[in-house]
């Protein structure tokens, strides 16, 4: 049966949808290992945040900020499901013929606090959102620099998920104050790098 033209989902926001709900997942396995970026020390998983920025400005761009919106807001399923996946595989007993040193190195690359996921939690929604809002905002002032608007969002939304990831996450723990310094500047740099090109690129699609 063909769709009512009404119903019908644009191939666009289908496709970055899928790709949304992906990302959101894997960033947290990412997470697990810092990279080297120059001086400076980074988790992988920015590089899936920045494509989720990037996807969301890029639906914000084609479909609208209320779209971007429900996107980032659907976004929360992906993730809190796996979450909870995870914890129930974290609770079932391993089969006796797997490797003590594969069950080991799962459980300590996956196993995290409740602190700690909340804060990934939290980081997300407030984060993706504001990238959708500044995105969104810069258009009366400079929409026809569409690279000055994406890279400007995703510095300052990174700027934020930082300080509210390592804040949630592990404050009162350690002192947090250089690794949140570290993290920002890193991360700035690489939404300043990569998401430019990356906007043009999802827009084109």
């Amino acid at each position: 049966m063909t769709p009512h033209p009404s119903t019908a989902v644009p191939r666009s926001l289908f496709v970055f949808s899928i790709f949304y709900g992906g990302m959101v997942c894997i960033a947290g396995v990412l997470g697990n290992k810092q990279v080297a970026v120059g001086p400076l020390a980074v988790e992988a998983g920015i590089f899936a945040f920045l494509l989720l920025v990037t996807v969301s400005s890029a639906v914000a761009e084609l479909h609208g900020r209320a779209m971007a919106n429900r996107l980032v807001q659907f976004g929360f399923v992906p993730l809190i499901f796996s979450i909870l996946l995870l914890l129930a595989v974290l609770t079932v007993p391993a089969a006796p013929e797997m490797e003590p040193e594969r069950l080991a190195a799962f459980e300590l690359m996956m196993r995290a606090t409740p602190r700690i996921w909340g804060a990934v939690i939290v980081a997300y929604g407030v984060s993706q959102t504001l990238n959708v809002t500044i995105f969104a905002a810069m258009r009366r002032g400079v929409g026809k620099f569409l690279w000055l608007r994406a890279g400007t969002a995703s510095a300052l939304s990174q700027i934020v998920d930082t300080l509210i990831f390592i804040t949630i996450a592990f404050y009162g723990a350690f002192p947090v104050g250089q690794l949140i310094v570290g993290q920002m500047i890193a991360k700035v740099v690489l939404s300043i790098v990569l998401v430019p090109p990356l906007i043009y690129f999802f827009v084109a699609l």
